[in-house]
């Protein structure tokens, strides 16, 4: 074990050994010798000469957010000490202290210097004093932290620094918790569904994971979500894929196309980064009580403040205790979790932010497939209902156990250098039981009456241990007229998963049969297997400024160790391992007018580990083995538009992505080789915008042509090249509309569109489309004499349309949501 200061970090190969070394060098910069040695060497950074600004009149935020950025400067804040002020804006030559002077003009608002360059904004209290409220960061505040409405300005997904997502050179979309309340998300992938370029239920109605499959990319769409800019690290290729609960996200920021500059091994349709809440230096509580559809219940508070009177400290603890049916029989959902966390000013340039996630499932819902016999069309005239479960009650468990530790570390060492650490350890378990359908015995296999449908069992026990660790340093300077924004970084990454598989044959179900028999069952073991996975990335990033012209260039080079060892196997005792290194570029060039609009054009590269074996046949026995990794490349322009003075934004992005080495075998052959390749190409087109003071708006829209470009040979035995992967649609679209009226009264209604789909990779069933409506209904009791206390109703799928919402292959399609109705209680105080 290694120890710098107080931070321990074990050293677990020889290989990353030199770069974790590196690694750990970078806390160093917090320690005060170095600070001040920092410091010295630059006497006069404290005194910023003038430069010149052209920020137009409009919301105070909006204005702070840019001055902050163009200035260089660390802004610290409270989100509502804005909200609802407006700013004169600032036109001319003036200093950082000159300039916030001039943009709070009529605020009732004051900016402090720290003396080492940063500034925090005071409230005028009544008696003339000033008052310190919670701090956020605004030059990663807007990026991170609490805002008002839907309306995003920075996001810090793309570029791990605050960007405005006018000078973003990617698609970038936002969620805030405003939206997940006013739509009443119960999961992440809820939460998305009115993005654009995005499919949330690929699954159909489960929220056991949160799949998000982005640009037509579906594979592996639980394996792009990240917790406060870390990968959440379950392992896609085992049960053990985590969930956070919605409740304790602040927001959620989806990036489109490939991120491995940055994030390392990822998907190259994007990912979802999910920021969590964070310690307020205001007291802030509330409680919440939600009834609803399927006897769904829930408790849930969020508690925050200030610990001590010099608000140094803060803390924060939300909960959440949830108990619910599901529109299948005999199914459960239940949920009891806890997120602590506390937040340390270690200085007037440091701060400290540990949490925790403790987190029980005893039931995670239900997570099965039907034919498309009998869901996508009729089985000899007959459909199977919704509400049919194929599997047996007493053989259905879902039972998971996750917990996580982390912290985030940042510190201001002056005007030029600012050092970023964000560390997070999971640890989960998984104990899984599950009796599911493969078709019907009649027809697929040829024994059975007709409609029996062929089952099979499978139970689990997993366990997982992982951890990650990013360190990043940013510089600020110029460089004649060039302006610079450098971020450099290393992070590394170790996972490692065990897992004891259990299979089995079930008798047979008839799902049109009045009645169900008994059982009976057939066990066997199938394997035990250690999976682990370790990388080591260095990256590093320079966002350059020159007038109106924005330039976005990054590398990076990863090393990859990951292996697997079977035994107690039906196989025969078996392992394997790889050794794996990766370069990866991105490049951007964005040109922001003066009028809100700013075209821009990108490329990216993606890469991704192979971490699950294949199962090649070699005539008498299988050789498993570990396939390359699959690779991905996006060229991208777009055109953004935020009008001056508003938080308003439109996007517009055209795209082509290619996502190489996918498994595949030829006809002849019987063993797996990385050929494959799916090719996307698409147009993207969101707006958010508020048309009226009280009321906002979002729409989108997506067009998607995607297709496997080279030889892919799927289950049946097809090559595949020219067909669309299925769960793949066209054309999808989405309308969300929200009103606030003056007497408490707030309503909301939306529409999403899914075009046709296909059921298998093959093409030979296609899936209609789709339109779901949701509404909202809400009332503030402070109007009649309750303060604090509101009412929201929620409910979608308005008109309970019974859909197929996609199958991934013949055998296994899923029925959409049914009609879902949530009431909820919320008392603030």
């Amino acid at each position: 074990m290694h120890r710098t200061g107080s931070l321990a970090v074990f050293v677990y190969s020889p290989l990353s050994r030199a770069i974790q070394a590196a690694a750990l060098a970078a806390p160093l910069l917090l320690l005060p010798g170095w600070t001040a040695m920092a410091q010295a060497a630059e006497p006069g950074s404290q005194q910023q000469a003038p430069r010149s600004y052209s920020i137009p009149a409009g919301p105070l935020s909006t204005a702070l957010s840019r001055f902050a950025s163009e200035a260089g400067i660390l802004l610290a804040a409270n989100a509502g000490l804005t909200a609802g002020k407006r700013s004169p804006g600032l036109n001319g030559a003036y200093t950082a202290e000159q300039g916030l002077a001039v943009l709070l003009e009529g605020s009732g608002l004051q900016a402090r210097g720290d003396g080492q360059g940063g500034f925090t904004l005071l409230a005028q209290a009544a008696q003339g004093a000033l008052e310190l409220q919670a701090t956020q960061v605004f030059a990663l505040g807007n990026a991170l932290g609490s805002m008002a409405g839907y309306q995003a300005t920075h996001s810090s997904v793309a570029t791990k620094t605050s960007m405005p997502l006018l000078e973003t050179s990617q698609s970038v979309s936002v969620v805030t918790r405003a939206q997940m309340d006013d739509q009443g998300a119960r999961s992440v992938a809820q939460a998305v569904r009115y993005t654009p370029g995005l499919m949330s239920a690929p699954y159909g109605a489960t929220t056991r994971y949160d799949y998000v499959a982005l640009r037509g990319i579906t594979d592996g769409a639980v394996d792009n979500l990240y917790l406060d800019g870390l990968k959440l690290m379950g392992d896609s290729g085992t049960y053990s894929s985590l969930q956070v609960d919605p409740f304790f996200l602040e927001r959620i920021d989806i990036l489109k196309g490939p991120s491995s500059v940055l994030y390392g091994r990822s998907l190259p349709g994007g990912l979802v980064a999910m920021t969590t809440k964070k310690p307020e230096y205001t007291r802030n509580n509330q409680v919440q009580l939600s009834a609803g559809s399927n006897d769904y219940q829930q408790l849930a508070f969020d508690v925050t403040g200030p610990l001590g009177e010099q608000e140094r400290l803060a803390y924060r603890l939300a909960g959440v205790a949830r108990d619910a049916n599901n529109q299948v029989d005999d199914i459960e959902e239940q949920r009891f979790a806890l997120m602590p966390s506390l937040s340390l000013e270690l200085g007037e340039a440091t701060r400290l932010t540990l949490q925790a996630l403790l987190q029980r499932d005893p039931e995670s819902g239900y997570h099965g497939g039907l034919p498309a016999e009998g869901t996508v069309r009729p089985y000899r005239g007959q459909r199977i209902p919704r509400s049919f479960f194929e599997g047996e009650k007493d053989r259905e468990r879902f039972e998971r156990d996750q917990q996580l530790l982390g912290y985030q570390l940042e510190h201001r060492v002056n005007e030029v250098v600012s050092a970023r650490q964000n560390f997070q350890y999971l640890d989960a378990q998984v104990d899984s039981d599950q009796v599911y359908q493969y078709g019907y015995t009649l027809d697929d296999y040829g024994y059975g009456a007709p409609g029996d449908l062929y089952r099979a069992y499978t139970g689990a026990e997993e366990a997982l241990h992982a951890w990650t660790i990013d360190n990043q340093l940013q510089f600020e300077f110029d460089t004649g007229r060039l302006s610079h924004t450098l971020v450099a970084g290393l992070d590394y990454q170790r996972r490692k998963a065990k897992v004891s598989y259990e299979g089995g044959t079930v008798s047979p179900v008839n799902p049109y049969a009045a009645s169900r028999p008994v059982a009976s069952y057939s066990f066997y073991h199938q394997y035990d297997e250690s999976r682990r996975l370790e990388q080591t990335g260095l990256y590093v990033q320079d966002l350059l400024a020159l007038n109106n012209w924005r330039f976005s260039l990054g590398v990076r080079h990863d090393w990859v160790d990951v292996g697997f060892e079977q035994t107690e196997s039906l196989y025969g005792d078996q392992a394997d391992n790889a050794t794996q290194e990766q370069l990866t570029g991105r490049v951007g060039v964005l040109y922001a007018f003066d009028n809100g609009l700013s075209p821009y054009v990108s490329y990216a590269e993606s890469f991704n580990p192979n971490t699950t074996a294949a199962y090649n046949y070699n005539g008498s026995t299988y050789d498993i083995s570990l396939l390359e990794p699959t690779k991905g490349k996006q060229g991208e322009a777009g055109l953004k538009y935020q009008p001056q003075g508003r938080d308003d934004l439109y996007t517009l992005s055209v795209f082509e992505l290619r996502q190489t080495n996918l498994a595949s075998k030829d006809s002849s052959e019987n063993f797996f080789r990385a050929v494959g390749e799916i090719t996307s190409r698409g147009v993207e087109l969101e707006a958010r915008f508020q048309p009226l003071e009280n009321a906002s708006v979002l729409a989108s829209y997506t067009y998607l042509d995607v297709e496997y470009s080279k030889d892919f040979v799927g289950a049946a035995g097809v090559n595949n090249r020219g067909n669309t992967p299925n769960a793949v649609a066209r054309h999808m679209a989405a309308l969300w509309a929200d009103y606030r009226f003056r007497g408490g009264l707030q309503l909301g209604a939306g529409a999403r569109y899914f075009g046709h789909s296909w059921a298998d990779a093959e093409n030979s069933l296609r899936l209609p489309s789709y339109t779901l409506f949701d509404a909202s209904l809400s009332y503030d009791l402070t109007q009649v004499g309750l303060a604090g206390v509101a009412l929201r109703l929620n409910l979608n799928n308005l008109t309970d349309e019974t859909y197929v919402s996609a199958c991934n292959s013949l055998l296994q399609c899923y029925y959409g949501e049914e009609r879902n109705v949530m009431a909820t209680f919320s008392y603030d105080f």
